[in-house]
């Protein structure tokens, strides 16, 4: 099955609503506006069910196939944008200002909505296809909210799938792998606690800012001496704040950062390595630290029938060629991991083309690859996610 020719019919109508959406960015879950809009369209498809509010302000249709029994399989899209000032130049661009469309969302859920338009025309499948527009991925862990809020038991789903565009990866082509995809995304935050005073006499002191560089330098060694070194973490420390004066000690120091991990175990690692490291350095020099985690994303794990499953699809769509089995994970998270740890499933990437990055202030979504996003979902859905 190629690129729909029904997909390439409805090419111009589905870029006018990701432009649409592009102009009018929302952040986390305040997408009252553009859930609204998802809910109107999936209505007027005629989709089986609409249900709305659930994660919040998430959204979810389904729509029953005409081909007999078989799975129930979840399709997610993300609709919340970043709160990025955009530098695009576009006549389509924000008029939200400080708010952006900057990793493709807008694309996203139009896809979906293409294909669900699609799919409830046709009904050429088995089964069937729930459609999630999720809000919140940026930060805010609406996966999480949605799964707890009972997607997954109410609406049966036996599966779930997602799809996120990928800059640098050429127009045409999709790129997958099994396992871990997206890294856990955890902060910190540590208060090193001394003595303060006078600079000209730090003998009388307990400094918190050389404590304080101790921990910054010594918490490189997670990576470099403690991690299995053919697996991936990184620990970077993007904040370190002390002092309001040149001749003063201050009491504390305020150091935060960010611990990515591609396993589990090296979450785990990483966390208890961060506090080890923090607390004895501290009290070596008669200080104390204390350490606020802030739990983020976990790893985004693809699983591996699933995985295979989406690459073989995508193949008789784009073409044998066109699919990279074998892509590199990335050190980004994707709260597409709470879907994928309550049910199997697995995430593909597809091809935006030679366009500035994800976040970038000057990124925007490829309309070019609209159809073929719509044909893999179709082809997914059709095949009861199926490689068959």
């Amino acid at each position: 099955m190629p690129i729909l020719n029904r997909a390439h019919e409805m090419a111009e109508e589905v870029t006018g609503w990701r432009r649409h959406l592009h102009s009018h960015p929302e952040l986390l879950f305040d997408v009252h506006e553009t859930a609204a809009f998802v809910e109107e369209k999936l209505k007027s498809f005629g989709c089986d069910e609409v249900v709305t509010g659930l994660g919040r302000t998430g959204v979810v249709a389904v729509i029953k196939g005409g081909k007999g029994t078989g799975e129930t399989l979840g399709f997610r899209a993300d609709m919340d944008a970043l709160p990025i000032r955009e530098m695009t130049g576009k006549d389509y661009a924000s008029q939200n200002s400080g708010k952006m469309h900057a990793c493709g969302h807008d694309g996203h859920t139009s896809m979906l909505l293409g294909a669900a338009q699609y799919l409830a025309e046709t009904r050429n499948f088995a089964g069937t296809v729930v459609v999630i527009f999720q809000p919140a991925e940026e930060g805010g862990g609406g996966g999480r909210e949605m799964v707890e809020d009972g997607l997954m038991d109410r609406f049966g789903i036996d599966r779930v799938y997602g799809m996120h565009n990928m800059p640098g990866v050429p127009v045409g082509q999709f790129t997958i792998r099994s396992g871990a995809l997206w890294a856990s995304t955890d902060e910190f935050k540590i208060t090193v606690t001394g003595r303060g005073g006078h600079a000209a006499w730090p003998n009388q002191t307990i400094d918190p800012i050389v404590i304080g560089s101790q921990i910054v330098q010594a918490l490189q060694t997670i990576a470099s001496r403690n991690a299995d070194p053919v697996s991936a973490i990184v620990v970077s420390v993007t904040q370190f704040h002390a002092g309001t004066a040149h001749n003063i000690i201050p009491e504390d120091a305020e150091i935060g950062g960010t611990i990515r991990a591609l396993s589990p175990e090296n979450r785990a690692l990483g966390e208890a390595r961060l506090r080890a490291i923090a607390e004895n350095i501290a009290a070596a020099h008669g200080a104390t630290a204390e350490i606020e985690w802030r739990k983020g994303y976990p790893v985004m794990i693809n699983h591996s029938g699933e995985a295979d499953v989406c690459a073989q699809v995508a193949s008789r769509v784009a073409g044998d060629n066109a699919v990279e089995t074998e892509a590199a994970p990335m050190m980004g998270g994707e709260d597409f991991a709470y879907m994928t740890e309550a049910r199997p499933g697995a995430m593909i990437l597809i091809g935006n083309g030679d366009t500035a990055g994800l976040h970038h202030p000057a990124y925007d979504f490829n309309d070019e690859i609209i159809p073929l996003g719509i044909s893999y979902w179709a082809a997914l859905a059709e095949g009861n996610g199926r490689a068959a």
